[in-house]
Protein backbone atom coordinates (compact mmCIF):
# COMPACT_ATOMS: atom_id res chain seq x y z
CA UNK A 1 0.00 0.00 0.00
CA UNK A 2 1.09 3.57 -0.61
CA UNK A 3 1.27 6.48 1.75
CA UNK A 4 -1.64 8.70 2.76
CA UNK A 5 -0.83 11.22 0.04
CA UNK A 6 -1.12 8.43 -2.51
CA UNK A 7 2.59 8.25 -3.26
CA UNK A 8 3.71 4.63 -3.86
CA UNK A 9 5.75 2.87 -1.19
CA UNK A 10 9.45 2.80 -2.00
CA UNK A 11 10.86 -0.38 -3.50
CA UNK A 12 12.80 -2.86 -1.39
CA UNK A 13 16.25 -4.26 -2.14
CA UNK A 14 17.14 -7.94 -2.12
CA UNK A 15 18.99 -7.46 1.17
CA UNK A 16 15.99 -5.70 2.75
CA UNK A 17 13.80 -8.70 1.86
CA UNK A 18 16.39 -11.04 3.35
CA UNK A 19 16.44 -9.10 6.65
CA UNK A 20 12.64 -8.86 6.77
CA UNK A 21 12.08 -12.58 6.16
CA UNK A 22 14.93 -13.56 8.48
CA UNK A 23 13.41 -11.39 11.24
CA UNK A 24 9.96 -12.93 10.76
CA UNK A 25 11.41 -16.46 10.91
CA UNK A 26 13.36 -15.56 14.05
CA UNK A 27 10.19 -14.23 15.73
CA UNK A 28 8.35 -17.47 14.99
CA UNK A 29 11.13 -19.56 16.51
CA UNK A 30 11.71 -17.23 19.49
CA UNK A 31 8.42 -15.34 20.10
CA UNK A 32 9.36 -14.25 23.63
CA UNK A 33 12.89 -13.14 22.88
CA UNK A 34 13.78 -9.44 22.88
CA UNK A 35 15.81 -8.83 19.72
CA UNK A 36 18.78 -6.44 19.94
CA UNK A 37 18.59 -4.74 16.55
CA UNK A 38 22.28 -3.81 16.36
CA UNK A 39 23.35 -7.40 17.01
CA UNK A 40 20.64 -8.83 14.77
CA UNK A 41 21.63 -6.51 11.89
CA UNK A 42 25.27 -7.44 12.30
CA UNK A 43 24.41 -11.15 12.11
CA UNK A 44 22.27 -10.56 9.02
CA UNK A 45 25.09 -8.67 7.28
CA UNK A 46 27.58 -11.45 8.06
CA UNK A 47 25.16 -14.14 6.91
CA UNK A 48 24.37 -12.26 3.67
CA UNK A 49 28.06 -11.89 2.91
CA UNK A 50 28.64 -15.65 3.05
CA UNK A 51 25.54 -16.64 1.05
CA UNK A 52 25.95 -18.00 -2.47
CA UNK A 53 24.33 -16.37 -5.52
CA UNK A 54 21.90 -19.28 -5.66
CA UNK A 55 20.79 -18.64 -2.06
CA UNK A 56 20.40 -14.92 -2.78
CA UNK A 57 18.43 -15.53 -5.99
CA UNK A 58 15.11 -15.84 -4.13
CA UNK A 59 15.52 -12.39 -2.60
CA UNK A 60 16.67 -10.82 -5.87
CA UNK A 61 13.50 -12.15 -7.51
CA UNK A 62 11.36 -10.57 -4.79
CA UNK A 63 13.24 -7.28 -5.24
CA UNK A 64 12.77 -7.38 -9.02
CA UNK A 65 9.05 -8.03 -8.60
CA UNK A 66 8.76 -5.13 -6.17
CA UNK A 67 10.69 -2.88 -8.59
CA UNK A 68 8.13 -3.60 -11.31
CA UNK A 69 5.33 -2.85 -8.84
CA UNK A 70 6.97 0.44 -7.86
CA UNK A 71 7.67 1.51 -11.47
CA UNK A 72 4.06 0.76 -12.47
CA UNK A 73 2.65 2.71 -9.51
CA UNK A 74 4.97 5.67 -10.09
CA UNK A 75 3.92 5.81 -13.75
CA UNK A 76 0.33 6.46 -12.63
CA UNK A 77 1.22 8.66 -9.68
CA UNK A 78 0.43 12.36 -9.88
CA UNK A 79 1.91 14.61 -7.15
CA UNK A 80 -0.59 16.79 -5.23
CA UNK A 81 -1.14 20.34 -6.49
CA UNK A 82 1.66 22.67 -5.51
CA UNK A 83 4.24 19.91 -5.72
CA UNK A 84 6.38 19.47 -8.81
CA UNK A 85 7.79 15.98 -8.74
CA UNK A 86 7.39 15.99 -4.98
CA UNK A 87 10.57 18.00 -4.43
CA UNK A 88 11.11 21.60 -3.41
CA UNK A 89 13.44 23.79 -5.38
CA UNK A 90 16.75 24.22 -3.56
CA UNK A 91 18.35 27.61 -3.06
CA UNK A 92 21.57 28.09 -5.02
CA UNK A 93 24.64 27.67 -2.83
CA UNK A 94 27.51 30.12 -2.73
CA UNK A 95 30.62 28.15 -3.81
CA UNK A 96 32.76 30.43 -1.61
CA UNK A 97 30.76 29.71 1.54
CA UNK A 98 32.55 27.54 4.17
CA UNK A 99 31.75 23.86 4.34
CA UNK A 100 29.28 23.14 7.15
CA UNK A 101 30.51 21.36 10.27
CA UNK A 102 29.84 17.62 10.52
CA UNK A 103 28.11 16.07 13.52
CA UNK A 104 29.64 13.25 15.57
CA UNK A 105 27.36 10.77 13.81
CA UNK A 106 28.57 11.91 10.36
CA UNK A 107 32.19 11.51 11.39
CA UNK A 108 31.33 7.99 12.57
CA UNK A 109 29.62 7.26 9.24
CA UNK A 110 32.69 8.37 7.28
CA UNK A 111 34.74 5.71 9.09
CA UNK A 112 32.11 2.96 9.30
CA UNK A 113 30.39 3.24 5.88
CA UNK A 114 33.10 1.32 3.92
CA UNK A 115 32.83 -1.61 6.38
CA UNK A 116 29.02 -1.62 6.18
CA UNK A 117 29.08 -1.54 2.37
CA UNK A 118 31.59 -4.40 2.29
CA UNK A 119 29.19 -6.58 4.25
CA UNK A 120 26.03 -5.39 2.46
CA UNK A 121 27.10 -5.23 -1.17
CA UNK A 122 23.58 -5.50 -2.61
CA UNK A 123 21.95 -3.19 -0.06
CA UNK A 124 20.32 0.09 -1.02
CA UNK A 125 21.49 3.48 0.28
CA UNK A 126 18.56 3.47 2.71
CA UNK A 127 19.51 0.06 4.10
CA UNK A 128 23.12 1.18 4.59
CA UNK A 129 21.93 4.33 6.39
CA UNK A 130 19.70 2.28 8.72
CA UNK A 131 22.57 -0.06 9.52
CA UNK A 132 24.86 2.89 10.28
CA UNK A 133 22.22 4.28 12.63
CA UNK A 134 21.94 0.96 14.46
CA UNK A 135 25.71 0.67 14.82
CA UNK A 136 25.97 4.21 16.14
CA UNK A 137 23.37 3.46 18.81
CA UNK A 138 25.27 0.32 19.79
CA UNK A 139 28.79 1.80 20.17
CA UNK A 140 30.25 2.56 23.59
CA UNK A 141 30.42 6.01 25.17
CA UNK A 142 34.19 5.94 24.69
CA UNK A 143 33.88 5.49 20.92
CA UNK A 144 31.23 8.21 20.71
CA UNK A 145 33.43 10.66 22.65
CA UNK A 146 36.11 10.28 19.95
CA UNK A 147 33.69 11.41 17.24
CA UNK A 148 32.18 14.11 19.45
CA UNK A 149 35.69 15.57 19.82
CA UNK A 150 36.07 15.58 16.02
CA UNK A 151 32.68 17.29 15.69
CA UNK A 152 33.64 19.97 18.25
CA UNK A 153 36.90 20.67 16.41
CA UNK A 154 35.07 20.90 13.08
CA UNK A 155 32.46 23.25 14.57
CA UNK A 156 35.20 25.59 15.81
CA UNK A 157 36.69 25.55 12.29
CA UNK A 158 33.31 26.36 10.75
CA UNK A 159 32.54 29.18 13.22
CA UNK A 160 35.89 30.81 12.43
CA UNK A 161 35.45 30.48 8.66
CA UNK A 162 31.81 31.63 8.58
CA UNK A 163 32.66 34.78 10.59
CA UNK A 164 35.47 35.61 8.16
CA UNK A 165 33.17 34.88 5.21
CA UNK A 166 30.38 37.14 6.52
CA UNK A 167 32.88 39.91 7.29
CA UNK A 168 34.34 39.73 3.79
CA UNK A 169 30.89 39.63 2.23
CA UNK A 170 29.78 42.68 4.23
CA UNK A 171 32.78 44.71 3.01
CA UNK A 172 32.00 44.03 -0.64
CA UNK A 173 31.06 47.21 -2.54
CA UNK A 174 27.28 47.61 -3.03
CA UNK A 175 26.00 47.45 -6.57
CA UNK A 176 24.57 50.58 -8.21
CA UNK A 177 20.81 50.77 -7.92
CA UNK A 178 18.68 50.52 -11.08
CA UNK A 179 17.46 54.11 -10.48
CA UNK A 180 20.99 55.48 -10.51
CA UNK A 181 21.69 53.50 -13.64
CA UNK A 182 18.67 54.98 -15.38
CA UNK A 183 19.66 58.52 -14.29
CA UNK A 184 23.16 58.06 -15.67
CA UNK A 185 21.71 56.85 -18.96
CA UNK A 186 19.37 59.86 -19.08
CA UNK A 187 22.26 62.27 -18.45
CA UNK A 188 24.15 60.59 -21.26
CA UNK A 189 21.19 61.07 -23.59
CA UNK A 190 21.04 64.77 -22.65
CA UNK A 191 24.69 65.15 -23.52
CA UNK A 192 24.02 63.51 -26.88
CA UNK A 193 21.17 65.95 -27.52
CA UNK A 194 23.48 68.90 -26.73
CA UNK A 195 26.00 67.50 -29.18
CA UNK A 196 23.28 67.28 -31.83
CA UNK A 197 22.32 70.93 -31.18
CA UNK A 198 25.95 71.97 -31.60
CA UNK A 199 26.09 70.10 -34.86
CA UNK A 200 22.96 71.96 -36.05
CA UNK A 201 24.55 75.30 -35.10
CA UNK A 202 27.64 74.41 -37.10
CA UNK A 203 25.49 73.66 -40.15
CA UNK A 204 24.09 77.22 -39.96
Amino acid sequence: MGKRDGKPRGRMSAYAYFVQIHREEHKKKHPNENVVFAEFSKNCAERWKTMSDKEKQRFHQLAEKDKKRYDAEMANYKPPKGEKGGRKRKRAKDPNAPKRALSAFFWFCNDERPRVKAGMQDASIGDVAKELGRRWNAVSAGVKSKYEALAAKDKARYDKEINAYKSKKGKAAPKASPQKGRKAAADSDDDDDDDDDDDDDDDD
